[in-house]
C-alpha cells in the first residue's frame, strides 16, 4: 500500500474553462447548475489486494498541505473540511472533503492528492469581482435594479449568486408586465484574478392582455363582466390606461370581483372554476380565459336580529334593516349591514362588538335566511392613546384634535370624528386611520395613530415677460405647520406693470393650548383695471390699497364655528390724468361718468363676523357631508364708506360609490348701501365694493364676464356726416371697449361631479370632473352714458362735430364736409385744437336672469405647483356677456 503511485483527484467548475483573460465570455445558467448539480467524486484508490487478505478499509493521515491559495489563509481553508492529522480516512472522506471544499463556493478548482497518507489540497481561488455593469436597461433603472441583486464589487465571485441575480432581474421586469424579458450573464477576465460581471438585459415589448374570455356565463354578458374586472383587454380605447397589462395579483382581485358582482345580484352558489393565463409564442401578449359557474338566484328570506347586548334591542334594529324579505339577496348589502351595526354598537361603548350573520339557505324555495347574532361584549373604555410617527409635528397637535380622552367611554363616532380632523389638517398622509386594539383587560382598548408626515410646506417662484404686463416676478412662501404646532405663516409678492401687491400673514389655530384662532395680516395692493382697444392694452383705473385683518375664531358645537374680524382699508382709485382729465377735472366723454364717479380717496373700516357649519369628512378633499355659512360685514365704524354686506354660501358632497363625488353648492349675497350717492349720477355702492363675477368662480364666462356693464362702440363710419353708422357687433371685442361694473346682487350654483381615473392617472395627481355652473349678479343705477349725438352741434347736428382745445379745455364745432374720412382736418389744429373721435355707449347685462354654463375640467397636482384646466361652453348668457371656452387657472384648491 506503501508503494502506490500517487493519483490526483480532481473536481473541476466550468468557469475554469471560461476565464481567459481580456476576452468576454458568456456561461448559460442552465449549464451552471447542470455542472454544480454534478457531485464531484473521488477515484478509489489504486491498492492491489494480496490474494486471500482482506483489502484495507482506511489510511491514516500523515499530513496536510495547501497549495495555490492567495487571499486565504491555508488554516481558514482546513477548517472547512473534516480531514485531520492522525486520523484515518477512506474514500468516502475525501468525496466528503472535496464536496465541503465546493459548498464553499470560493474556488473555481480544487483536487485532493494522495502520497501514502500525505494529502496534498491543491485549489484555485475564485475571482474577486471589479464591477457589476448593466447594460441594455431602459424601462427599468438601475437605481430599481442595483439593491435587488447580490453580487457587488469586492465580493467573491460565485455562480450560485450570478443564478439568483439573473433570477431576481427577470422577477422585476415580470412585475412591470415584461414577460419577455432575457438576461444573459456575461465576463471580462482581469489581472490580479479579478473579473467584471456584466447584464446584459433585453427588456423585450410590454406583454398586454389581448383577450379575456368567460366561459360559463348565461345571466350576464362578457361585457357586463368585464366592465367589473380591473384587467382591461388591450385596444384603441385603453391605449391610456395601465390595466392592460399582466399582473398575476390584479387576476386574482378580478376573481373576487366577479365573485362580489355576482353576490350582488342574488347569486350565492357562483364560483370561478378556473382562471389561467396563457402566454402567446411570442411572449407579448397573454389570453386570459375564466370558467365560471352562474348557479341560482336567491332571495332574502327571513331576516332578523338577535341580540345579547341590553342596549340592543332586536324589535328596535329590526327595523332599521336595509334588505326586506323578498327583495333580490346581495352579499354586499349584508357587509355593510353588519360594518353599520358594528358602528352602532360603537356608540354606546362596544368596540369589539361580535356581530356575526348566520346564512340558512333554502336551495327549494331559493331564498335566503339571515339572522344578525350581536353577542355578548363588556363596555369598552379607553386606556391608552398612542400618538407613533411624528417627528415635526408636536403630540399635542395631534392629541388635541381627538374627540376622546384616555378614560373616556369607547365612542365609535368620536373615533371616526377625529380621523376627519386630522386629515382635514393636511399634514399627514391621506386616509389616515386610527387603529383599534385590545387593552391589558377585556373592558380596556388603545387607540393607536401611526401617522406619515408629508411636507407642509409651499414655496413659489416665477418669473417671466409679457408683451402686456413686460417683465412678471410671483413668488410666494407658506408654511402650514409652522415649528411643528399647526401655526400657518405666510408671504407672497407680485409684481409686474400693472400689479404690484405684498402681503404677509400668521394664523395660530389654537391660543395659549385653548381652542381659540386668531390671525392676521397685512397688505398692499397696487391693481389695475384695464381694458383692450384692437391689441392694445389700456389702463382705465388703478386702485390702491393698504391694509390690515385681525381675526377670531372659536367653536361652538363640535360642528358650528363663530369667527369675527376687523379689516380696515386705505383706498386710493384714479385714472389717468393724461388721458382722462382736462381742465383739471375727469372728462366723462374720456372715461365715462362710471369711472369718473369711482375716483377717490376713501376709508373703510369693516366689522364682520362668519357663522359656519361643517360637518365635512375632510375640509380638504371632501367625500360627504355638507357646509353653511352665513357672513356679514359692517362698513361705517368710521371710515367714509358705509354699507351692509351679507353672504350666504353652501355646499353638500355626496358620495355615489366607485370614487365618484358629487357636489352640489350654492352662494348668494347682497350690499345695502347706506347715506346717499356720492354724485347724483352714481350708484350708492362704489365700483370697487360691488360683486363681479366669471372666471374662475363661473366658467365659461370672462374674468368679470358677467352681469352689469356699460360697453362703448368705437367704430364709426363718417363718411355721411349727416348719418353715422356705428358698428355695434358685439362679436368682435377688438372694436369695443367693455367695462364691468358689478352689482349689489349675486347668485351662484354649481353641480359639479369628481371622476375617478385609473392608478397611473391617480398617481400623476389628475382628478377631472364635470360640471354645470349657474350665476347672474345685477342691481346697478343705470349709469348715464354717452352717445353719438352727444359729438355734434345740437344746433346744427349734420355736420358739425366737436373739437376741443388740448390746453384750456373749450369746447368748439368743426363741420365735416361729405366724404371727408377724417375730422382731423377740421379742427383748427393750428390753435391747439383736435377733434374728439365719436363713440357710442350702451348699457347691458343688468338682469337676474342665470347664466348657466356646461363643461369639463381637470386638478393636476403638477411638479410645477397645481392648476386646473377647464373648458367650458355657456348654454345661456344675456346680451353684453363674455364668454370664454378655455381658461387656466393657477393655485387653485385640490
Amino acid at each position: 500500500m506503501n508503494s502506490v503511485a500517487s493519483q490526483k483527484i480532481r473536481a473541476r467548475t466550468q468557469l475554469s474553462a471560461l476565464l481567459m483573460a481580456g476576452t468576454m465570455l458568456a456561461w448559460p445558467t442552465a449549464a451552471l447548475h447542470a455542472q454544480e448539480a454534478a457531485p464531484p467524486t473521488v477515484p478509489a484508490p489504486n491498492v492491489p489486494a494480496p490474494t486471500g487478505e482482506a483489502v484495507p478499509t482506511a489510511t491514516t493521515v500523515k499530513s496536510i498541505t495547501v497549495t495555490g491559495n492567495q487571499r486565504l489563509e491555508a488554516q481558514t481553508i482546513l477548517s472547512y473540511l473534516r480531514l485531520r492529522v492522525g486520523q484515518p480516512y477512506t474514500r468516502a472522506t475525501l468525496d466528503q472533503a472535496l464536496k465541503d471544499l465546493a459548498a464553499t463556493e470560493l474556488f473555481k478548482d480544487y483536487q485532493i492528492s494522495d502520497e501514502d497518507g500525505a494529502l496534498t489540497i491543491q485549489v484555485a481561488e475564485n475571482p474577486v469581482i471589479n464591477r457589476v455593469i448593466l447594460e441594455g436597461n431602459k424601462r427599468l433603472k438601475e437605481d430599481k435594479i442595483r439593491p435587488e441583486i447580490k453580487l457587488a464589487p469586492r465580493q467573491i465571485f460565485t455562480r450560485s449568486k450570478v443564478r439568483a441575480d439573473v433570477a431576481r432581474i427577470i422577477e422585476l421586469y415580470k412585475r412591470q408586465g415584461r414577460f419577455a424579458a432575457t438576461v444573459e450573464p456575461k465576463m471580462v477576465s482581469l489581472d490580479q484574478n479579478r473579473v467584471d460581471v456584466v447584464f446584459e438585459i433585453n427588456e423585450g415589448p410590454k406583454s398586454k392582455v389581448r383577450q379575456i374570455n368567460i366561459i360559463g356565463n348565461e345571466k350576464f354578458s362578457d361585457g357586463d363582466l368585464k366592465d367589473e374586472m380591473a384587467t382591461k383587454e388591450s385596444g384603441l380605447l385603453t391605449i391610456l390606461s395601465s390595466n392592460t397589462s399582466y399582473d398575476p395579483d390584479r387576476l386574482a382581485y378580478d376573481q373576487q370581483k366577479l365573485r362580489l358582482f355576482y353576490l350582488q345580484n342574488g347569486y350565492a352558489d357562483f364560483r370561478v372554476i378556473s382562471a389561467v393565463a396563457e402566454l402567446t409564442s411570442n411572449k407579448q401578449d397573454f389570453i386570459i380565459t375564466y370558467v365560471v359557474e352562474e348557479g341560482e338566484r336567491y332571495k332574502f328570506g327571513d331576516v332578523s336580529v338577535k341580540s345579547e347586548l341590553r342596549d340592543f334591542k332586536p324589535e328596535m334594529l329590526q327595523k332599521l334593516l336595509p334588505m326586506k324579505t323578498g327583495d333580490w339577496y346581495n352579499a354586499k348589502q349584508v357587509e355593510d349591514t353588519v360594518e353599520s351595526l358594528s358602528e352602532t354598537a360603537g356608540l354606546f361603548g362596544y368596540a369589539f362588538a361580535d356581530i356575526n350573520p348566520e346564512f340558512h339557505r333554502n336551495a327549494e324555495t331559493r331564498t335566503m335566511d339571515i339572522s344578525f347574532d350581536v353577542g355578548e361584549s363588556p363596555r369598552t373604555y379607553v386606556e391608552r392613546i398612542d400618538v407613533n410617527g411624528n417627528t415635526l409635528t408636536h403630540d399635542k397637535v395631534v392629541r388635541r384634535e381627538f374627540r376622546l380622552n384616555e378614560g373616556d367611554a369607547f365612542n365609535s363616532f368620536g373615533v371616526k370624528r377625529t380621523e376627519n380632523r386630522l386629515n382635514s389638517l393636511g399634514y399627514f398622509q391621506e386616509n389616515l386611520e386610527i387603529d383599534r386594539k385590545e387593552g391589558s383587560t377585556p373592558d380596556r382598548i388603545i387607540l393607536e395613530t401611526n401617522v406619515e408626515e408629508k411636507p407642509t410646506g409651499e414655496l413659489s417662484l416665477s418669473a417671466g415677460f409679457s408683451s402686456i404686463e413686460n417683465f412678471l416676478l410671483q413668488g410666494s412662501i407658506r408654511q402650514r405647520n409652522f415649528r411643528g404646532l399647526g401655526q400657518q405663516l405666510q408671504a407672497s409678492v407680485n409684481y409686474s406693470s400693472y400689479s404690484k401687491s405684498i402681503e404677509l400673514g400668521f394664523t395660530e389655530p389654537y391660543l395659549f393650548d385653548r381652542n381659540i384662532s386668531i390671525g392676521g395680516s397685512v397688505y398692499r395692493r397696487d391693481l389695475n383695471s384695464f381694458n383692450f382697444i384692437n391689441n392694445d392694452r389700456r389702463t382705465t383705473f388703478q386702485q390702491v390699497t393698504t391694509g390690515a385683518q385681525i381675526n377670531v375664531g372659536v367653536p361652538l358645537t363640535e360642528f358650528m364655528s363663530f369667527f369675527g374680524r376687523y379689516t380696515i382699508n386705505f383706498d386710493d382709485v384714479s385714472l389717468d390724468k393724461n388721458l382722462y382729465y382736462f381742465g383739471g377735472q375727469c372728462d366723462p366723454l374720456v372715461a365715462g361718468r362710471y369711472l369718473c364717479d369711482a375716483i377717490g380717496k376713501r376709508t373703510t373700516s369693516l366689522l364682520g363676523y362668519t357663522l359656519a357649519y361643517d360637518d365635512r369628512d375632510n375640509r380638504l378633499r371632501p367625500t360627504r357631508g355638507q357646509s353653511l355659512s352665513l357672513s356679514q360685514d359692517f362698513a361705517g365704524l368710521g371710515g367714509s364708506v358705509k354699507y351692509a354686506r351679507t353672504r350666504v354660501q353652501g355646499s353638500k358632497h355626496f358620495n355615489l360609490g366607485n370614487r365618484f363625488i358629487l357636489n352640489v353648492s350654492a352662494e348668494g349675497g347682497y350690499i345695502y348701501p347706506f347715506g346717499g350717492r356720492p354724485t347724483p349720477t352714481s350708484d350708492k355702492v362704489r365700483l370697487v365694493d360691488r360683486f363681479q363675477l366669471g372666471e374662475p368662480q363661473m366658467r365659461g364666462f370672462d374674468i368679470r364676464g358677467i352681469g352689469p356693464r356699460v360697453i362703448r362702440f368705437t367704430d364709426v363710419d363718417l363718411t355721411d356726416p349727416a348719418n353715422p353708422v356705428l358698428n355695434s357687433d358685439l362679436k368682435n371685442r377688438n372694436n369695443l371697449i367693455d367695462d364691468a361694473l358689478g352689482g349689489r346682487a349675486y347668485y351662484q350654483g354649481r353641480l359639479e361631479m369628481d371622476i375617478p381615473l385609473g392608478t397611473g392617472a391617480k398617481e400623476l395627481g389628475l382628478r377631472p370632473s364635470i360640471f354645470l355652473d349657474v350665476g347672474s349678479v345685477w342691481s346697478v343705477k343705470r349709469p348715464t352714458l354717452t352717445t353719438l349725438a352727444d359729438f355734434r352741434d345740437p344746433s346744427d347736428g349734420l355736420t358739425k362735430y366737436k373739437c376741443r382745445n388740448a390746453t384750456t379745455g373749450d369746447i368748439k364745432f368743426a363741420t365735416l364736409t361729405t366724404g371727408s374720412t377724417t375730422l382731423y382736418s377740421t379742427c383748427d389744429s393750428a390753435n391747439g385744437y383736435a377733434a374728439l373721435a365719436p363713440f357710442e355707449e350702451r348699457f347691458y347685462g343688468n338682469s337676474w336672469m342665470p347664466r348657466v354654463a356646461i363643461g369639463a375640467g381637470v386638478n393636476w397636482n403638477s411638479p410645477f405647483g397645481p392648476f386646473r384646466i377647464d373648458f367650458a361652453y355657456a348654454l345661456r348668457k344675456e346680451e353684453g356677456d363674455d364668454t370664454k371656452r378655455f381658461s387656466f387657472n393657477v393655485g387653485t384648491q385640490f
